[in-house]
């Protein structure tokens, strides 16, 4: 069972969100903590689920990336053996970086990593395209990315 987060867990939170790569000892000082503290409590965010992962965010030319692109799918049938059956299928391709599940007009939003158009295009219609439970799709092409690894604290401690 998830407890209840602190201010001192909230300041771990969004200081392993700003450097994933900070110390114990340097995450320690950060919250005032003794380090012993400091890692127990990390251990704690991470066994409750607050904490989900630790990871490196690679240069996307650097790994032969080359175009990303945002695909809007529609299903035909908005059932959920449809939805489960287009998630797994989008969740296994290498290209997926992101799938959203969307309420509106569009239902499975695809941030797609790919080397040029050419894979895109072949991406967008043998994996998209050709299931046979979507009905519309939309690709975007995006210019830049910037990502933002951080979410906002909206917690009040006062």
């Amino acid at each position: 069972m998830k407890k209840t987060l602190d201010r001192i867990d909230c300041e771990i939170v969004m200081a392993l969100q700003n450097n994933a790569r900070l110390s114990n000892k340097e995450l320690a000082k950060i919250v005032s903590l003794a380090p012993s503290t400091c890692l127990g409590r990390v251990k704690r965010l991470l066994d409750e689920g607050v904490l989900t992962s630790f990871h490196g965010v690679a240069d996307p030319k650097a790994l032969g990336v080359g175009l990303q692109a945002m695909v809007s799918a529609r299903l035909k049938n908005h059932d959920r053996e449809s939805f489960e059956a287009l998630q797994q299928h989008m969740m296994i391709r290498e290209e997926v970086v992101t799938l959203y599940i969307m309420a509106g007009s569009d239902d499975f939003l695809i941030h797609v990593a790919a080397r040029d158009t050419d894979h895109l295009r072949q991406f967008v219609v043998e994996e998209i395209t050709a299931t046979e439970r979507v009905q519309h799709i939309e690709t975007s092409l995006i210019f830049e990315y910037h990502p933002r690894h951080q979410l906002p604290n909206y917690l009040d401690f006062d």
